[in-house]
Protein backbone atom coordinates (compact mmCIF):
# COMPACT_ATOMS: atom_id res chain seq x y z
CA UNK A 1 0.00 0.00 0.00
CA UNK A 2 1.60 3.35 -0.71
CA UNK A 3 1.53 5.56 1.96
CA UNK A 4 3.66 8.45 1.18
CA UNK A 5 3.89 10.79 -1.77
CA UNK A 6 6.31 13.57 -2.71
CA UNK A 7 4.37 16.60 -4.85
CA UNK A 8 7.27 18.69 -5.48
CA UNK A 9 6.98 22.18 -6.13
CA UNK A 10 7.32 23.77 -9.47
CA UNK A 11 8.58 27.11 -9.30
CA UNK A 12 9.00 29.64 -6.79
CA UNK A 13 6.54 30.59 -3.81
CA UNK A 14 5.07 27.09 -4.29
CA UNK A 15 5.51 24.18 -1.64
CA UNK A 16 7.03 21.01 -1.34
CA UNK A 17 4.26 18.66 -0.24
CA UNK A 18 5.26 15.50 1.36
CA UNK A 19 1.71 13.63 2.35
CA UNK A 20 2.11 10.66 4.86
CA UNK A 21 -0.58 8.24 4.74
CA UNK A 22 -2.01 6.37 8.11
CA UNK A 23 -3.86 3.15 7.30
CA UNK A 24 -5.05 2.67 10.82
CA UNK A 25 -7.52 6.18 10.78
CA UNK A 26 -6.90 6.69 6.88
CA UNK A 27 -5.74 9.82 7.60
CA UNK A 28 -2.91 12.35 5.98
CA UNK A 29 -0.18 13.86 7.53
CA UNK A 30 1.58 16.87 6.06
CA UNK A 31 4.96 17.98 5.69
CA UNK A 32 4.82 21.53 3.77
CA UNK A 33 8.40 23.05 3.01
CA UNK A 34 9.91 25.75 0.85
CA UNK A 35 13.04 24.83 -1.19
CA UNK A 36 14.43 27.88 -0.62
CA UNK A 37 14.68 28.23 2.73
CA UNK A 38 14.18 24.10 3.98
CA UNK A 39 11.77 25.68 6.40
CA UNK A 40 8.74 23.88 6.64
CA UNK A 41 5.47 23.08 8.79
CA UNK A 42 3.81 20.23 9.72
CA UNK A 43 -0.40 19.84 8.99
CA UNK A 44 -2.65 17.41 10.80
CA UNK A 45 0.31 14.85 12.69
CA UNK A 46 -1.34 11.89 14.52
CA UNK A 47 -0.55 10.75 17.74
CA UNK A 48 -0.97 6.65 17.18
CA UNK A 49 -3.97 4.93 19.37
CA UNK A 50 -5.21 1.63 19.85
CA UNK A 51 -8.53 1.31 20.85
CA UNK A 52 -8.60 -2.13 21.72
CA UNK A 53 -5.68 -1.74 24.03
CA UNK A 54 -5.76 1.35 25.41
CA UNK A 55 -2.32 1.87 23.54
CA UNK A 56 -0.55 4.61 22.93
CA UNK A 57 2.52 5.79 20.08
CA UNK A 58 4.72 8.07 18.67
CA UNK A 59 5.11 5.80 15.24
CA UNK A 60 3.63 8.08 13.10
CA UNK A 61 4.72 11.62 14.29
CA UNK A 62 8.41 10.02 14.80
CA UNK A 63 8.04 9.44 10.64
CA UNK A 64 7.46 13.26 9.99
CA UNK A 65 10.48 13.74 12.53
CA UNK A 66 13.01 11.18 10.48
CA UNK A 67 11.68 13.41 7.26
CA UNK A 68 12.70 16.69 8.89
CA UNK A 69 15.66 15.25 9.67
CA UNK A 70 16.69 13.62 5.77
CA UNK A 71 15.31 16.16 3.94
CA UNK A 72 17.55 19.76 7.08
CA UNK A 73 14.24 20.90 7.40
CA UNK A 74 13.42 23.62 10.28
CA UNK A 75 9.89 22.92 11.31
CA UNK A 76 8.37 26.41 11.80
CA UNK A 77 4.73 25.35 12.62
CA UNK A 78 2.60 22.87 13.61
CA UNK A 79 -0.88 23.15 12.10
CA UNK A 80 -4.04 21.71 12.63
CA UNK A 81 -7.03 22.25 10.13
CA UNK A 82 -9.87 21.39 12.78
CA UNK A 83 -10.23 19.49 15.98
CA UNK A 84 -10.18 15.76 14.70
CA UNK A 85 -12.98 13.35 15.60
CA UNK A 86 -11.24 10.41 14.23
CA UNK A 87 -7.24 10.11 15.47
CA UNK A 88 -5.82 11.88 18.27
CA UNK A 89 -2.92 15.03 16.96
CA UNK A 90 0.42 14.60 17.76
CA UNK A 91 0.73 18.86 17.87
CA UNK A 92 1.89 18.68 21.41
CA UNK A 93 4.24 16.06 21.34
CA UNK A 94 5.59 17.51 18.09
CA UNK A 95 5.69 21.13 20.16
CA UNK A 96 7.87 19.59 22.33
CA UNK A 97 10.11 17.55 19.89
CA UNK A 98 10.67 20.41 17.77
CA UNK A 99 10.01 24.01 20.11
CA UNK A 100 7.93 25.27 16.70
CA UNK A 101 4.56 27.00 17.99
CA UNK A 102 1.17 25.01 17.22
CA UNK A 103 -1.51 26.50 15.84
CA UNK A 104 -5.54 26.22 14.97
CA UNK A 105 -8.48 28.58 13.54
CA UNK A 106 -9.66 30.86 16.70
CA UNK A 107 -13.26 29.22 16.15
CA UNK A 108 -11.84 25.92 18.18
CA UNK A 109 -13.09 27.59 20.80
CA UNK A 110 -16.47 27.02 19.95
CA UNK A 111 -15.76 23.64 19.78
CA UNK A 112 -14.19 23.56 22.95
CA UNK A 113 -17.72 25.46 24.72
CA UNK A 114 -19.12 22.31 23.27
CA UNK A 115 -17.57 19.81 24.04
CA UNK A 116 -16.88 20.90 27.27
CA UNK A 117 -20.30 20.16 28.28
CA UNK A 118 -20.41 16.75 26.65
CA UNK A 119 -17.48 15.39 28.77
CA UNK A 120 -18.73 17.30 32.05
CA UNK A 121 -15.51 19.48 32.26
CA UNK A 122 -16.68 22.75 34.54
CA UNK A 123 -13.43 23.29 35.15
CA UNK A 124 -11.93 23.21 31.58
CA UNK A 125 -10.68 26.80 29.94
CA UNK A 126 -12.79 26.56 26.41
CA UNK A 127 -10.16 29.54 25.67
CA UNK A 128 -8.37 28.06 22.91
CA UNK A 129 -4.89 28.30 25.04
CA UNK A 130 -4.17 25.02 24.80
CA UNK A 131 -2.52 26.22 21.23
CA UNK A 132 0.46 28.92 20.66
CA UNK A 133 -1.53 30.71 17.87
CA UNK A 134 -5.26 31.03 17.33
CA UNK A 135 -5.75 32.04 13.37
CA UNK A 136 -8.61 34.33 12.12
CA UNK A 137 -10.34 34.30 8.93
CA UNK A 138 -7.84 35.80 6.09
CA UNK A 139 -4.55 36.03 8.50
CA UNK A 140 -1.38 35.26 6.95
CA UNK A 141 2.17 33.96 8.10
CA UNK A 142 4.90 32.56 6.16
CA UNK A 143 7.41 29.60 5.82
CA UNK A 144 10.13 30.92 4.93
CA UNK A 145 9.48 32.25 2.11
CA UNK A 146 6.41 30.68 1.13
CA UNK A 147 3.27 33.13 2.09
CA UNK A 148 0.42 31.14 3.98
CA UNK A 149 -3.51 31.94 4.00
CA UNK A 150 -6.44 31.12 6.35
CA UNK A 151 -9.65 30.31 5.23
CA UNK A 152 -12.39 29.68 7.41
CA UNK A 153 -13.83 26.35 5.93
CA UNK A 154 -16.61 25.50 8.65
CA UNK A 155 -19.37 22.75 7.97
CA UNK A 156 -17.99 19.65 9.14
CA UNK A 157 -16.92 21.42 12.04
CA UNK A 158 -17.34 25.07 13.72
CA UNK A 159 -13.18 25.33 13.69
CA UNK A 160 -12.85 23.82 10.48
CA UNK A 161 -9.92 26.43 8.51
CA UNK A 162 -8.27 25.49 5.32
CA UNK A 163 -4.44 26.56 4.66
CA UNK A 164 -3.33 27.79 1.18
CA UNK A 165 0.32 27.82 1.07
CA UNK A 166 1.17 28.91 -2.56
CA UNK A 167 -0.51 26.97 -4.87
CA UNK A 168 -1.55 24.13 -2.22
CA UNK A 169 -4.53 24.35 -0.23
CA UNK A 170 -4.80 21.85 2.71
CA UNK A 171 -8.73 21.40 3.01
CA UNK A 172 -8.90 18.83 5.72
CA UNK A 173 -12.01 17.00 5.40
CA UNK A 174 -13.97 18.96 3.47
CA UNK A 175 -13.34 17.43 -0.24
CA UNK A 176 -12.23 14.15 -0.32
CA UNK A 177 -11.00 12.50 -3.55
CA UNK A 178 -13.13 13.18 -6.17
CA UNK A 179 -14.05 9.53 -6.58
CA UNK A 180 -15.56 9.84 -2.71
CA UNK A 181 -16.96 13.19 -2.60
CA UNK A 182 -16.95 15.55 0.11
CA UNK A 183 -17.42 15.53 3.98
CA UNK A 184 -20.12 14.44 6.59
CA UNK A 185 -21.55 17.61 8.00
CA UNK A 186 -23.52 15.86 11.27
CA UNK A 187 -21.20 15.94 13.78
CA UNK A 188 -22.14 18.31 16.68
CA UNK A 189 -22.11 22.01 15.52
CA UNK A 190 -21.74 21.02 11.60
CA UNK A 191 -23.98 22.35 9.37
CA UNK A 192 -24.24 21.31 5.27
CA UNK A 193 -25.45 24.92 4.35
CA UNK A 194 -22.25 26.01 5.60
CA UNK A 195 -20.25 23.25 4.17
CA UNK A 196 -21.48 23.53 0.77
CA UNK A 197 -20.28 27.32 0.98
CA UNK A 198 -16.71 26.47 2.27
CA UNK A 199 -16.82 24.26 -0.60
CA UNK A 200 -17.88 26.86 -3.06
CA UNK A 201 -14.80 28.78 -1.59
CA UNK A 202 -12.09 26.87 -1.71
CA UNK A 203 -13.39 25.70 -5.60
CA UNK A 204 -13.10 29.74 -6.36
CA UNK A 205 -9.89 29.14 -6.01
CA UNK A 206 -7.04 28.93 -9.19
CA UNK A 207 -8.21 26.20 -11.34
CA UNK A 208 -4.63 24.33 -10.66
CA UNK A 209 -4.36 24.93 -7.00
CA UNK A 210 -3.20 21.83 -5.41
CA UNK A 211 -6.12 20.44 -2.95
CA UNK A 212 -4.51 17.99 -0.49
CA UNK A 213 -7.32 16.07 1.61
CA UNK A 214 -7.04 14.92 5.11
CA UNK A 215 -8.53 11.24 4.79
CA UNK A 216 -8.42 9.21 2.19
CA UNK A 217 -11.19 5.93 1.99
CA UNK A 218 -9.56 4.17 -0.86
CA UNK A 219 -13.40 3.17 -2.85
CA UNK A 220 -13.16 0.29 -4.72
CA UNK A 221 -10.01 -1.08 -3.37
CA UNK A 222 -7.94 1.48 -5.16
CA UNK A 223 -4.40 2.76 -3.75
CA UNK A 224 -4.52 5.85 -1.04
CA UNK A 225 -5.02 9.16 -2.79
CA UNK A 226 -4.84 12.48 -1.20
CA UNK A 227 -4.07 14.97 -4.18
CA UNK A 228 -6.02 16.77 -6.78
CA UNK A 229 -7.00 20.32 -8.22
CA UNK A 230 -9.52 22.51 -8.18
CA UNK A 231 -10.35 21.97 -12.15
CA UNK A 232 -10.30 18.19 -10.99
CA UNK A 233 -12.80 18.66 -8.16
CA UNK A 234 -15.35 21.06 -10.02
CA UNK A 235 -15.60 18.71 -13.15
CA UNK A 236 -15.68 15.26 -11.24
CA UNK A 237 -16.33 15.29 -7.95
CA UNK A 238 -19.20 12.55 -7.53
CA UNK A 239 -21.17 15.24 -5.21
CA UNK A 240 -20.55 18.55 -7.00
CA UNK A 241 -20.28 17.52 -10.86
CA UNK A 242 -23.20 17.83 -13.30
CA UNK A 243 -25.22 21.00 -12.08
CA UNK A 244 -25.58 20.71 -8.58
CA UNK A 245 -27.12 23.14 -6.22
CA UNK A 246 -26.74 24.14 -2.66
CA UNK A 247 -30.44 22.72 -2.08
CA UNK A 248 -29.33 19.62 -4.36
CA UNK A 249 -26.07 19.32 -2.05
CA UNK A 250 -27.73 19.77 1.08
CA UNK A 251 -30.27 17.06 0.63
CA UNK A 252 -28.45 14.39 -0.97
CA UNK A 253 -25.56 15.53 2.43
CA UNK A 254 -28.60 15.17 4.85
CA UNK A 255 -29.61 12.26 3.72
CA UNK A 256 -26.42 10.49 3.37
CA UNK A 257 -25.09 11.32 7.04
CA UNK A 258 -28.31 9.98 8.51
CA UNK A 259 -27.11 6.81 7.48
CA UNK A 260 -23.69 6.60 9.04
CA UNK A 261 -22.56 5.63 12.15
CA UNK A 262 -19.63 8.21 14.50
CA UNK A 263 -16.46 7.66 13.96
CA UNK A 264 -14.94 5.11 15.89
CA UNK A 265 -12.87 7.34 17.96
CA UNK A 266 -14.90 10.19 18.23
CA UNK A 267 -15.42 10.44 21.91
CA UNK A 268 -11.80 8.88 22.79
CA UNK A 269 -10.55 11.98 19.96
CA UNK A 270 -12.12 14.79 21.26
CA UNK A 271 -10.92 14.86 25.00
CA UNK A 272 -7.68 14.73 23.60
CA UNK A 273 -7.80 17.31 20.38
CA UNK A 274 -9.70 19.69 22.35
CA UNK A 275 -6.75 20.33 24.57
CA UNK A 276 -4.37 20.58 21.72
CA UNK A 277 -3.32 17.35 21.32
CA UNK A 278 -2.53 16.72 25.11
CA UNK A 279 -3.72 12.99 26.62
CA UNK A 280 -5.37 13.44 30.02
CA UNK A 281 -3.05 13.90 33.13
CA UNK A 282 -1.90 11.02 34.97
CA UNK A 283 -4.08 10.11 37.96
CA UNK A 284 -2.26 9.26 41.20
CA UNK A 285 -1.55 6.04 39.92
CA UNK A 286 0.36 7.00 37.40
CA UNK A 287 -2.23 6.00 34.63
CA UNK A 288 -3.83 7.88 32.11
CA UNK A 289 -7.76 7.62 31.49
CA UNK A 290 -10.42 8.66 28.60
CA UNK A 291 -13.69 9.89 30.12
CA UNK A 292 -16.52 8.37 27.82
CA UNK A 293 -19.99 9.56 27.62
CA UNK A 294 -22.59 7.76 27.32
CA UNK A 295 -25.39 8.57 25.14
CA UNK A 296 -24.46 11.66 24.68
CA UNK A 297 -24.93 11.88 20.26
CA UNK A 298 -28.25 11.26 19.99
CA UNK A 299 -29.42 10.26 16.66
CA UNK A 300 -26.26 8.45 15.62
CA UNK A 301 -26.43 5.61 13.40
CA UNK A 302 -25.57 1.97 14.87
CA UNK A 303 -23.17 -0.04 12.64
Amino acid sequence: MKTFALSPSSGAGKPDVAGFFDPRTFSVQYVVSDPATHQCAIIDPVHDFDEKSGATATHHADELLAYVKEKGLEVQWILDTHPHADHFSAAQYLREKTGAPTAIGEKVVEVQKLWKELYHWPDFPADGSQWDRLFAEGETFRIGELEARVMFSPGHTLASITYVIGDAAFVHDTLFQPDFGTARADFPGGDAHQLWNSIQAILALPEETRLFTGHDYMPDGREPQWESTVREQRETNKHLAGGVNEADYVAMRDGRDSELPMPKLILHSLQVNTRGGRLPSPEANGKRYLKIPLDALEGADWE
